[in-house]
């Protein structure tokens, strides 16, 4: 975002639908990320496909009927869990019951994200910006949903594998 600024609708929708389709994966095994973000999103080249998404840094992930936030190592008690400018409401409340509505809210902020470069929230602490998500109801709708619904969107012009190797090509870094 900060080297080409924010991204068409269109590549948008391409690049979330792919995000969709990795959580509705987990949630088909009854997984919840709790931290999806920009970082966790890479968008690369992979063997002849351009603007490939991986869905990555599962290391808060939790099966959505566990009641138990796992080890002391590895977690500790009255700690919020997940990055501020992206998290849902439920796990700034501390809600034990996360399930994959959460991902979803932090897909929506990603949406956001890369259509406008900004946040869906600025804030002057990331405790003022847990607030502003606490007080934001989301809506409902699953991973599988949301896909379909971005499929509808009507864009002028779609954005196809050509225009996404015309991208790349245009982006490429340079080799070392």
């Amino acid at each position: 975002m900060r080297r080409y600024g924010p991204v068409p609708a269109e590549r948008a929708i391409q690049l979330l639908r792919q995000v969709c389709h990795s959580l509705s994966e987990a949630e088909s095994i009854g997984l919840v990320h709790r931290d999806i973000k920009p970082a966790s999103i890479f968008v690369c080249r992979y063997g002849e496909d351009v603007d490939f998404v991986k869905v990555l840094d599962f290391g808060l992930v939790k099966a959505m009927h566990d009641t138990e936030e796992g080890s002391p190592d590895l977690t500790r008690e009255n700690v919020v869990r997940g990055t501020p400018a992206f998290i849902a409401p439920e796990q700034v409340l501390g809600g034990a019951a996360l399930d994959g509505r959460t991902d979803l809210y932090a897909t929506g902020c990603v949406a956001y994200w890369l259509l406008t470069g900004e946040t869906v929230f600025t804030a002057t602490s990331p405790m003022a910006l847990l607030l502003d998500h606490a007080h934001t109801a989301p809506l409902p709708p699953s991973a599988g949903e949301l896909s379909r619904r971005l499929g509808e969107v009507a864009v002028d012009q779609a954005w196809t594998d050509t225009r996404a190797r015309a991208w790349w090509a245009m982006h490429r870094p340079a080799r070392a």
